[in-house]
């Protein structure tokens, strides 16, 4: 940890002379490159010098109760000292985070894909709104969607819908609701008020560039058929529907939702870029491979990492066991102190110095009160640092 720290300190001396060259501005692509890397390597430094005067401070008021004769001076000079240790103890554990390699494919932007798993219609109906907290989520966020592929149920559900994310560290935020979603409420389509549980399958995929997956004209074999649904313009009309097969892999992608066949061909080739990168990727680290066959699974209601019970109004996250009572809040896009959960989790478990603490809110009476902290044993996948 010492020797990156030296390093990134070096670095940070390095590109603060670099950015002071008045001809750095006419190439901006170089431009942007090193003021990003100036601003990520400022706040490893700026975090070091809060340690370094922690530090000096701490020297100074221990001296001070040693050698202090006036006993209130000497107990004031303590407290002081013992407040100082504490704030350089939390200094030290934001360095800690700092310091962990980040992940390229955090910045990356994502394809998503919610599809319906046990339970019917029912599910249909809550893939849908699961696809509206995260939309919604993207808005506050100023994040761009856009959906890619649809396949609409009669009631407003969706058998399955495939949609992109683009905005800054989409995939660092989102990379954790890949898995099992499960659902415990009274469905619309239920006379008798039962309670039903049901299943919805999430996977995201960080979306690769052109230039990142070469896609050979040999490797493919691309359908056109006419579109298919309930009805509408276009619909079993014209031969705008498009299948894309990568033979090499067997991974099929099918977009019809435009009326135009470049267009439905057009995001096809990006959906089925992303598949083949997520592949490419989990071939490369056998850990992110591992984690994300056990979280997206089948759909099958035992296989979960997180469960959404209507009637208590409860949220529950079963890999960091963090429970919310908010969950009417959370299906309208308030989902930060979930999100937060997970990368403080993960970024711990990276540190080897994980917190086991459970967090309970409740909103009941709509408030977000904090409750009673308690101990349990983090399962969050965790990515692999990347140098």
């Amino acid at each position: 940890m010492n020797e990156r720290l030296e390093s990134i300190l070096r670095k940070h001396d390095e590109l603060s002379r670099m950015i002071q060259d008045p001809d750095l501005v006419k190439d901006q692509k170089k431009y942007r490159t090193i003021m990003k890397e100036y601003s990520q390597a400022s706040a490893v430094a700026g975090s070091w010098k809060e340690i370094e005067t922690f530090s000096r401070r701490i020297a100074d008021a221990k001296a001070l109760f040693q050698d202090e004769k006036d006993p209130e001076m000497r107990e004031l000079a303590r407290e002081e000292y013992r407040d100082l240790e504490q704030r350089l103890t939390e200094a030290e554990d934001r360095l800690k985070i700092l310091l962990i390699p980040k992940d390229p494919l955090d910045e990356k932007n994502i394809i998503m894909e919610i599809r319906a798993g046990t339970g019917g219609e029912e599910a249909a109906l809550f893939a849908a709104d699961l696809f509206r907290m995260y939309s919604r989520f993207a808005e506050t966020k100023g994040w761009k969607f856009e959906i890619m592929s649809s396949n609409e149920t009669e009631l407003g559900g969706f058998k399955e819908i495939v949609f992109s994310i683009s905005g800054s560290n989409v995939y660092e935020n989102l990379r954790y609701e890949s898995g099992v979603h499960r659902v415990q409420r009274v469905p619309a389509t239920e006379a008798s008020g039962r309670i039903h549980t049901s299943a919805v399958t999430v996977a995201v995929l960080p979306e690769a560039d052109e230039t990142e997956i070469d896609l050979r004209p040999d490797d493919l074999r691309i359908d056109v058929m006419r579109a298919g649904g309930p009805g509408g313009q276009c619909v079993n009309t014209t031969d705008s529907a498009v299948r894309i097969t990568h033979l090499p892999t067997g991974v099929t992608v099918h977009c019809q939702d435009e009326k135009s066949q470049i267009k439905n061909k057009a995001k096809a080739m990006r959906i089925l870029r992303a598949r083949i990168y997520d592949l490419e990727e989990a071939k490369a680290q056998s850990e992110r491979a591992e984690a994300r066959k056990n979280q997206v699974g089948s759909g099958d209601r035992s296989e979960r990492i997180r469960t959404y019970n209507f009637p208590q109004n409860r949220m529950t996250d079963h890999r960091i066991n963090l429970t919310l009572y908010k969950l009417d809040l959370i299906m309208q896009g308030d989902v930060e102190e979930l999100f937060d959960a997970l990368k403080l989790s993960a970024r711990e478990e990276l540190l080897g110095t994980k917190t086991e603490t459970r967090t309970e809110s409740s909103s009941h009476t709509g408030s977000n009160e904090k409750a009673d902290a308690r101990t349990i044993k983090s399962r969050v996948p965790v990515p692999e640092p990347v140098e």
